[in-house]
């Protein structure tokens, strides 16, 4: 008797199966750690890990490329190089299911010891990890052993329907598992509802109103004001925490007097202030929009460190966020006469997640990066020569003022418009010491004085406009600023590392 010959899983199957098994990995890792710690998600401990390590060329050119979109290009390029990855295990495991499954245990082994390395890990952190690589060791099991090895000759085997009918069962248990993970995080942890239910403070010092003459109707200029949607965000958080006003608490320790500890209730009882402030990113190029204005309602951190007495030898407040980010802000930015906040508010409304919800640091004069931690839960209070923070630590400056700079908005660069007045505006800023003046070149010639908005105050930006007879030809247009401390914004062109840009921001436009 003659027998069939055996039908083996092809190439393109196992690549399918494969990655169904990986995914079961990670859904049902996710659904784990929606009940241990939603940072302890295989998927986000790998991109932190990524974030974390990441040489800061590759980070600076993701932000000039994507901008706030930097984390789903991330997220896209994981789950791509995931995708080849199950597909070289489902080619071995075609031919050495035991392999290929040691292959991905490994793997898994892997992540839960990165997840142990987070700095905000317990031993639990593993957990979810393991969870999800069983799950997809099982997966792998339950698909590949139906089949024999490519390079066995049995005469009998399942046919093509048994597999596809496996493969759709499996692919539905992990749809299941991302469904109920995505399910449980959100009624363990409504972030939404929670903002939803929040109040604004009583505010014992509000902000002086926005005047007409600071905002300028220039078409086409920066609004004074950024509204919340249109802030920009820079993190290293891949996964946005959620962390509600119950759960939230502050410690202030380290060189003090003594620790204090505050819940979501009894920071919102004291008075709360308002402060209108321009917050910057180190990051940001010359002519970048890594920076925006927000009216700011929180609680000055100048009072919660006196109530904790630092120490005279301290220098520096050491911040965490919830999932572990940290910054290194010198104490003197914190407690003289900068509005430095614990903020809980932005414009009006509750912090919105992305921008630290429900309390983040707002500190006036410094780039984001060493002053304005997002979901703030820890102070302490030490010496830049005992701690390093997270950027500091890859080689930023431990001390980084914001650089007095400034901005064509209008004209759009390479722009054709017809010759006669052409309104140039934009805005400029140099925060803790304020600007003074805004001057526009066109092509080489003098320097032009602008026009300039009422200022706010010094630790906001300032807009400008200037009116230009353009006569034909392709110009340059170039701006500079001087701040109230009579510096000239330099010329010279530096990139962000490692406390950040400088230069002069410049069009090109053509006059017809």
């Amino acid at each position: 008797m003659v027998h069939p010959e055996p039908r083996r899983l092809g190439h393109l199957m196992a690549a399918a199966a494969a990655t169904v098994a990986a995914a079961a990995v990670l859904t049902v890792g996710h659904l784990v750690s929606v009940v241990v710690a939603p940072s302890a998600s295989p998927f986000f401990v790998l991109g932190a890990t990524v974030v974390d390590n990441t040489p800061k060329w590759l980070k600076e050119s993701a932000i000039r490329w994507f901008g706030a979109n930097d984390k789903l290009a991330l997220a896209i390029s994981m789950a791509v190089v995931m995708v080849v990855a199950a597909g070289l295990i489902g080619e071995l495991a075609r031919r050495r299911f035991a392999l290929a499954a040691g292959v991905l245990t490994a793997l898994g082994l892997i992540v839960a010891f990165l997840a142990l390395r987070r700095p905000s890990a317990t031993p639990w952190f593993a957990i979810p990890t393991l969870a999800g690589t069983l799950a997809g060791v099982l997966a792998l099991a339950l698909l590949f052993l139906r089949f024999p090895p490519a390079e066995r000759s049995e005469t009998t085997g399942p046919t093509r329907r048994g597999f596809v009918l496996a493969l759709a069962g499996v692919t539905a248990g992990v749809v299941a598992a991302g469904a109920a993970g995505r399910y449980l995080a959100t009624r363990l942890r409504d972030i939404a509802a929670d903002r939803a239910a929040f109040l604004l403070p009583r505010v014992a010092e509000p902000a002086p109103p926005v005047s007409a003459a600071m905002d300028l109707p220039v078409q086409g200029i920066t609004p004074f004001v950024t509204d919340a949607d249109n802030f920009y965000r820079v993190d290293t958080a891949l996964q946005l925490p959620s962390l509600t006003r119950a759960e939230w608490r502050l410690r202030i320790h380290g060189m003090v007097e003594r620790e204090i500890r505050l819940d979501y209730d009894e920071l919102l009882a004291r008075d709360a202030v308002e402060s209108v402030i321009t917050l910057t990113c180190v990051s940001n190029e010359v002519g970048g929009d890594l920076l925006g204005t927000a009216r700011w309602t929180g609680y000055r951190l100048a009072d919660l460190l006196a109530e904790a007495g630092p120490s005279s030898d301290a220098d520096m407040v050491l911040s965490r966020s919830i999932d572990g980010f940290t910054a290194s802000t010198p104490l003197a930015a914190l407690t003289g006469n900068r509005d430095a906040l614990l903020a809980v508010a932005m414009n009006g409304a509750a912090l919105p997640v992305q921008h630290g919800y429900p309390a983040r640091m707002i500190v006036p004069g410094l780039y984001g990066y060493v002053s304005a931690t997002k979901w703030v839960v820890d102070l302490e209070v030490t010496r830049f020569d005992r701690a390093e923070a997270y950027w500091t630590n890859r080689g930023w400056a431990p001390v980084a003022p914001i650089k007095t700079a400034s901005r064509i908005d209008v004209p759009a660069a390479f722009a054709t418009l017809p010759a006669g007045e052409v309104v140039v505006a934009g805005v400029a800023w140099a925060q803790g010491r304020g600007i003074s003046a805004v001057e526009v070149q066109v092509d080489d010639g003098a320097w032009q004085r602008a026009t300039l908005a009422e200022a706010y105050s010094i630790d906001t930006w300032r807009q400008w406009t200037w009116r230009w007879e353009a006569s034909p030809g392709t110009h340059s247009l170039r701006v500079r600023a001087i701040d109230a401390t009579g510096y000239i914004q330099t010329d010279e062109r530096a990139t962000p590392f490692p406390d950040g840009s400088t230069g002069h921001h410049s069009r090109v436009v053509t006059i017809r």
